[in-house]
């Protein structure tokens, strides 16, 4: 297991689910960890890095609202203090809604967008100058940004898409500081995304169209987080890795 003792780690989107399991496990592997949270109670993600005897620092922020995320940044980076940020990782998003593109209007559009894709890029381009040489920064892309998502998903799989692209631009842009990029594109994880948005039947027939016959965990997601942000993947830069059972080859 990498070990991330003395290693400082910002999580945008940490208060359940992938985000709460990606905190846990980088706490659990000696990191000291910064997290958002925004509609959801974060308390069990604080209690689980609490018992691995790391300080949690957790902040509720409106991912919609720039100005709240900028200063998120930098309530973040005053916690890490001399230590600086090593990791960040953007793990906000969010469907919102399942919409065919006649039901859509400009207002759902720019929703979706701001969510997933103009929260990352306020977010990122606020740590960056907080941020360590040779550092990582790890984006939760989608499956849906490879097949342009399920029905209604039109919109949340567009967004997922151009995160992918800009997680290849910025392993390109960040080479020079070492700093590695890299995304990955779950498949349905049993989340509470697919329980507000995808019906039990649905969900039964995709996990056993899967190979593996399941859907995956929040935790086995993480696992593939803190390895991208791992020296034991010093070369892997400009990566969308699949983690999806099987049920689709990129």
């Amino acid at each position: 297991m990498t070990d991330f003792t003395n290693k400082f780690v910002v999580i945008f989107g940490g208060g359940r689910d992938i985000g709460g399991a990606v905190a846990a496990e980088f706490a659990r592997r000696g990191a000291q960890v910064a997290f958002s949270y925004h509609t959801s109670d974060p308390q069990d993600v604080i209690d689980a890095i609490t018992a691995t005897g790391s300080r949690p620092y957790a902040q509720k922020v409106d991912a919609t609202d720039m100005n709240a995320v900028r200063a998120f940044a930098a309530w973040a980076a005053e916690r890490a203090g001399q230590q600086k940020i090593s990791v960040l990782v953007n793990v906000v998003g969010g469907l919102l809604a399942r919409k065919r593109m006649e039901e859509m209007d400009d207002s759902f559009w720019d929703q979706v967008m701001t969510l997933n894709l103009k929260s990352i890029f306020a977010m990122t381009q606020a740590i960056l100058p907080l941020m360590i040489d040779g550092g990582a920064i790890v984006n939760v892309s989608s499956q849906a940004g490879r097949d342009g998502g399920g029905p209604g998903g039109i919109a949340y799989g567009a967004a997922k898409g151009a995160l992918m692209s800009m997680t290849r631009g910025l392993a390109k842009e960040l080479g020079p500081r070492k700093i590695r990029v890299n995304a990955v594109c779950p498949g349905m994880i049993a989340t509470k995304f697919h329980d507000d948005f995808t019906k039990p039947e649905v969900r039964q027939r995709v996990a056993g169209m899967t190979p593996l016959g399941r859907e995956g965990k929040a935790t086995e997601v993480a696992d593939l987080i803190a390895y991208l942000a791992s020296d034991n993947a010093s070369f892997v830069n400009g990566a969308n890795v699949d983690i999806n059972g099987g049920i689709l080859f990129s």
